[in-house]
């Protein structure tokens, strides 16, 4: 025998050969599979019962776990890591590893390390179905040194391991990172969105973009992205990505755009995330109040005023260092009925908009000149029409 021969052979002696997966889902299934090709005992189960049969099965967690060396975690969220492992923990060997792929929250990882202690390997992944498929993925591990060289084998097996300090911070940049493709994906709505308003054909703007920062996303993604869903079977799904930015959003504490952008996603939570990049933009009766508010700066006619705000509505803000707060009659005149003079030379641009249900919220930048606004909108569906309800305003000085 050569001595790497001898040396892989030790390796597998000293380290897991019979693996229990515990949840066969996308991941868990690419996962389990991959596994098995690169030569370890695999057994699987799902809470589901639902399997493809890449993998044998069986369907009582306990009996996956009794002959385990290594139990890896492939589970929705953190509730369901620990529910799964409180129903197998008698049935866990004392010298079983416990690694854990799941995406949840900090707090959830560093519980979890506590209970099953030098055990314990968390170690979410990075990438989807093809690049687990292909032990491409990258992994963020966090565990004691024992324990991370026993599971090491398995690792390198699925991808490159990257070494993490605790459990914690593992969980946290695995959302970080979830958050920036979250950023890419919206990103991605953005731009076509826009090139819908301009009429462009989606095969050229996709070549196009393809092209550019998000080509990788548009590349892998394309089926989704010109109504071919049934071509491509889902990898990363809008409901698992929306549940990793609600988590991060709690956990941070921080505003998160990028979380009531995938929640407001029309599709279906079992949908691509490539989905939720084709979402339409809103429908014009909500964009027609803005639309008039513009119509009334340029014209400088209050009627347009009136229009668009409700006739209850407040406008808000700092003039000339007092804060003032008008009723509508007394903001509609301030307007002569005439445009400025130098209204050739000003502009306003429609920035963001958040509909929820029967309320909105809208901003707006207005260049005047030497002045530069932000108008900030409340706005209120009533008797199927929509009203500004109030308005803030920032001058810049």
């Amino acid at each position: 025998m050569s001595q790497s021969s001898w040396c892989t052979t030790l390796v597998r002696m000293t380290t897991p050969h019979t693996i229990a997966v515990l949840g066969l889902g996308r991941m868990g299934e690419a996962i389990a599979t991959r596994l098995a090709t690169q030569g370890w005992d695999v057994v699987g189960w799902t809470r589901s019962g639902r399997t493809s049969g890449a993998v044998k099965t069986t369907g009582d967690p306990n009996d996956a776990v009794a002959n385990a060396d290594l139990v890896l975690l492939a589970l929705f969220d953190g509730p369901a890591c620990q529910q799964v492992l409180d129903d197998v923990r008698d049935s866990l060997r004392t010298d079983t590893i416990v690694l854990n792929t799941s995406t949840i929250a900090p707090a959830e990882a560093s519980n979890l390390a506590r209970q099953l202690g030098p055990a314990y390997v968390h170690a979410p992944v990075l990438g989807s179905v093809p690049t687990a498929a292909a032990g491409a993925l990258q992994i963020l591990a966090s565990a004691d040194q024992d324990a991370l060289d026993r599971a090491r084998p398995v690792l390198e097996a699925l991808g490159t391991v990257r070494h993490v300090d605790d459990a914690a911070t593992a969980a946290a940049l695995k959302l970080i990172a979830n958050n920036s493709l979250t950023g890419a994906v919206l990103a991605l709505r953005d731009a076509l969105r826009q090139a819908d308003a301009l009429d462009l054909p989606r095969a050229q703007v996709l070549d196009v973009l393809e092209l550019g920062q998000l080509g990788g996303l548009v590349t892998r993604k394309r089926p989704f992205l010109t109504n071919q869903q049934g071509t491509a079977t889902a990898e990363f799904t809008i409901g698992a990505l929306t549940k990793d930015m609600a988590l991060l959003a709690a956990v941070s504490n921080t505003p998160l755009r990028s979380a009531a952008g995938l929640a407001d996603t029309p599709a279906g939570s079992e949908a691509d995330i490539a989905v939720a990049a084709t979402a339409p933009a809103v429908e014009g009766a909500v964009l027609e109040p803005l639309r008039a508010y513009i119509r009334g700066h340029a014209t400088g006619d209050p009627t347009h005023f009136r229009d668009a705000f409700l006739p209850t509505a407040h406008i808000e803000g700092l003039r000339d260092g007092a804060f003032v707060s008008w009723p509508l009659d007394e903001y509609c005149a301030l307007f002569p009925g005439r445009p400025a003079p130098d209204e050739p030379t000003r502009s306003r641009r429609i920035d963001t908009i958040d509909v929820h249900g029967t309320i909105a919220t809208a901003t707006m930048t207005l260049s005047h000149g030497a002045d530069t606004f932000t108008d900030i909108f409340l706005l209120v569906r009533v008797d199927d029409s929509w009203r500004i309800a109030n308005k803030a305003y920032y001058r810049h000085p």
